[in-house]
């Protein structure tokens, strides 16, 4: 598309708000930029250098020098943390719950939330992530809040961690969702809610592709939301 507009895609884990992004973003030509992944990226820091979440003046420190860069490949996003390629690090499952750990620290999202307004001054860029359209762009020119019933989001992620050999069973997925979901919506920093002019999805009887689509159609008809 010609006009790069501002894309917030908000919503719980497992919602299919980052598929649908990836896939949108490739359609519309435009930059993914992947919020979770920074969180992701910020937690294994951390991890690497042994420092406690509650000790936030090393925290502080080391967000003064942390480099998360995102590039765009073929196959998907590449997360640089420091320089060093983390993309496939990040998704391990230690990882996963210190991404949400970290989240809800203040000092974390902020800078986090500096990163990635730098990376959409230009516009042209879709985000997903919890606060996307509440606190990092307020003014997206759309923003979407997809959702699904927790057994639907625990029986996509145990069907996605069975297509890579994963061992997981699946009333603990969605007990383990249940803990996300909670801690997200009711973190004291930039908490999981939906934006009041955001478009609500419910994506439980929803292919992947139905989901894109109907985003896309949003988008070509031009109608900027502000």
């Amino acid at each position: 598309m010609d006009i790069r507009y501002v894309i917030a895609i908000d919503g719980p884990a497992a919602s299919g708000k980052s598929t649908t992004a990836k896939q949108l973003a490739k359609l519309l030509h435009y930059v993914y930029i992947d919020s979770g992944a920074m969180y992701r990226a910020c937690g294994l820091k951390a991890l690497q250098k042994g420092i406690k979440l509650t000790d936030h003046e090393s925290l502080k420190e080391m967000l003064s020098h942390i480099d998360i860069r995102i590039e765009y490949a073929p196959e998907g996003n590449k997360i640089y943390l420091d320089n060093n390629d983390v993309s496939a690090r990040i998704r391990e499952a230690d990882i996963t719950r210190l991404a949400s750990e970290i989240a809800v620290i203040g000092i974390v999202r902020e800078r986090m939330v500096e990163l990635q307004r730098k990376m959409g001054e230009e516009g042209g860029v879709i985000m997903d992530g919890r606060d996307i359209g509440t606190v990092v762009f307020p003014d997206a020119d759309y923003k979407f809040f997809m959702v699904a019933d927790v057994k639907t989001r625990a029986l996509r992620r145990w069907q996605e961690a069975t297509e890579k050999d994963e061992k997981l069973i699946l009333e603990e997925v969605e007990q383990e969702l249940l803990w996300r979901d909670k801690n997200d919506s009711t973190r004291k920093h930039s908490p999981l809610r939906q934006a009041e002019d955001a478009i609500l999805i419910d994506t439980s009887a929803m292919s992947i592709q139905q989901q894109v689509e109907y985003i896309y159609q949003i988008v070509r008809e031009g109608k900027c939301m502000k």
